[in-house]
Formats: C-alpha cells, structure tokens, sequence
C-alpha cells in the first residue's frame, strides 16, 4: 500500500492548525473564565469572610455593650432600691420622732396639768383643814389655832439641839439684819413675846426678832436669818397625808403596811452658794 505523504502531511498540518484555532479561540477563553471566576469566587468568599469577621466584632460590641446595659440597669435598680428604702427609713424616723415629740408634749401637758390641779387641790384641802382645824379647836380646846401653833412653834425652837442648834446660833451671831418671823396669820403681842423669849432663852442672848404676815405660808409659822429658816405648819401634817393617800392609789396592800408616822419640823441649812439642806426633827 502506497502511502501519500501529501496527504498525511496536510492532515498534520490541519490537525495543528485545528489545534492552534481550539487553544486560541476555545481553550485559552474558557480558561480565561475558568480563572476569572475561581478568583471571583475568592474574592466573594474573601469578602464573605470579611462580612462574617465583621458581623462577628459587631455582635461580640452588641454582646459587650449589652452586658454592660444591664450591668448598669441592675446596678441603677439596686441603686434606685436603697435609696428609696434610706428614704423610706428617713420618713417612718421622722414620722416617729414626730409622734414621740407630740406623745411627750401631750405627756408633760397632762403632768403639767395634774400638778397644776394636785397643787390647787392641794391648797385648797390646807384652807379647808385650817378654816376646820381653827372652828375645832376654837369650839373643844377654847383656844385659837393661832395660839397652838405659836405653842408648837416656841416648843421646837427650845428643843433645837446638835447640828441644827449650831448652825442656828451662828447664823444669828453673823445675821446683820433682824431674826425674819412669817406667819398666816397676824400674831398677837403676847405671842410676838412668847416667840422673842423662846430666842433668848434657847440662844441665850437677846435677838433682834422682825414680824411679817404671809400668805403663802399656810397654817404655820417659819423663822429664817441669814440663810436658815425653821419652819413648822399643819402643811406637814398634810403633806404626810398626801403621801399616804398617794400610796394608797398606787399600791393599797404597801400603803396599809406602812406605818404611821408624825410629820416634821423642818430645819433649813442655806450656804451662801445658794445649796440647802434638810435636818428636819421628829414631830412629838
């Protein structure tokens, strides 16, 4: 068999030029494409990651930002809560210091006032007792009141002794002005001298005696000089009474074992600082 090498050779030759034409016009576009969309692709998914990086920061600020709002909130409400419970706590002191304050006025309202009616019963019971005290003794004893009462009085000033007698007597050698006599009533001259001798005679001299009606001494009689006075009055007697009877209200069963006892003549010790004492003597 003859080959045709003509033929062959043009058959190579448009076998290349069949492959030059697919490599140029198809090969060479198609890997163009191939290559322009892989990095298409690549840029997409560049892109695409560089979203999702993104979205990520931006939801990880959004995690953060939030957790610091309710940080906050929680910490405005916790705020919030104590101060509205200080506020609370503020309001029910005041509200109660308040109330206390008008509790105490009203307290010492009505011990003002029961003082105010204990001290008018009070000397209302002594007027009444001396006014019955004078009529008894003016109708059984055919005596005046006034009489007994100097009586008792002259009777304490001569059993004076001790400390009491002491202070007296110098009281009396110190006084540059006259012995202070006071009494309810106006005394009578012979009283006034009864007085005068029960002086001398218990401090042995010759005291300078100055009388004087009071009223607020009640039913009594009462010496002072140079800061001591000694004083004697039914009001002992009544202010005894009162505190039995005060017992009496509070505790009867203490009251009724109390035992009774005489009311007392009260000697005064003023210092010049103005400061007193009591030496009271035993009522016989």
């Amino acid at each position: 068999m003859l080959i045709d090498w003509f033929t062959v050779g043009a058959q190579v030759l448009n076998f290349l030029i069949l492959v030059w034409l697919l490599k140029h016009f198809l090969y060479q576009p198609i890997l163009d494409a191939i290559d322009a969309r892989e990095k298409r692709i690549a840029a997409e998914l560049a892109d695409a990651e560089a979203k999702k990086t993104e979205a990520k920061q931006e939801r990880d600020t959004f995690q953060h930002k939030n957790d610091e709002f309710d940080r906050q909130r929680a910490a405005l409400l916790s705020q919030a809560t104590d101060e509205a419970k200080a506020e609370g706590q503020r309001l029910m002191d005041e509200a109660r210091q308040v109330a206390d304050t008008l509790s105490a006025r009203q307290m010492e309202t009505l011990r003002n006032d029961a003082h105010s009616l204990n001290q008018a019963i009070s000397r209302r019971t002594q007027q009444e007792v001396f006014a019955i005290a004078h009529k008894a003794l003016t109708d059984l004893a055919s005596t005046s009141l006034e009489e007994r009462l100097v009586e008792v009085f002259t009777r304490r000033l001569r059993e004076l002794d001790g400390q009491a007698k002491d202070d007296l007597a110098r009281a009396l050698n110190t006084a540059s002005a006259p012995v202070l006599v006071r009494s309810a009533f106006e005394l009578p001259t012979e009283q006034r001298a009864a007085i005068q001798q029960a002086l001398n005679e218990t401090f042995s001299a010759a005291i300078q005696v100055r009388f004087e009606t009071a009223r607020d001494v009640i039913s009594g009689i009462e010496l002072t000089t140079n800061g001591q006075k000694v004083a004697w009055s039914i009001a002992d007697y009544l202010a005894s009474l009162e505190k039995s009877v005060g017992e009496l209200l509070t505790d009867p069963s203490k009251a009724r074992d109390r035992p009774q006892t005489k009311p007392e003549a009260n000697v005064d010790h003023k210092s010049k600082s103005g400061t007193n004492a009591a030496a009271p003597e035993q009522a016989k």
